[in-house]
């Protein structure tokens, strides 16, 4: 079982992370792409990309904007899981975004 970050540990994390912030327990981040097509196309590399670490966010489609939130259930916060994974996503919102 991952370790829950403590806060130092997260707001250090943050720093690495533009455009992400923490909600409680979670990492979120909210993005506005181009289009609904390039939206839901970040959506489907994201499920690869969760699925294949096994860790999965929550993600709220509205239109062309996505948000998702990072946090690891079964510890009951955030974790470096969910550092990795929040990466990730930017990675794939930054690509799309281009």
């Amino acid at each position: 079982m991952a370790s829950l970050l403590d806060d130092v540990a997260v707001t250090a994390a943050l720093r690495d992370l533009p455009g992400w912030e923490r909600d409680g327990d979670s990492l979120v981040r909210t993005a506005s792409l181009p289009s609904f097509p390039v939206a839901i196309a970040v959506v489907d590399r994201v499920a690869e990309i969760a699925e294949a670490a096994d860790h999965h966010p929550d993600i709220d489609i509205r239109w062309r904007t996505l948000t998702f939130r990072c946090s690891t259930h079964d510890t009951g916060g955030i974790t470096a899981l969910d550092v990795t994974l929040a990466g990730a996503i930017s990675d794939q919102i930054t690509a799309a975004s281009s």
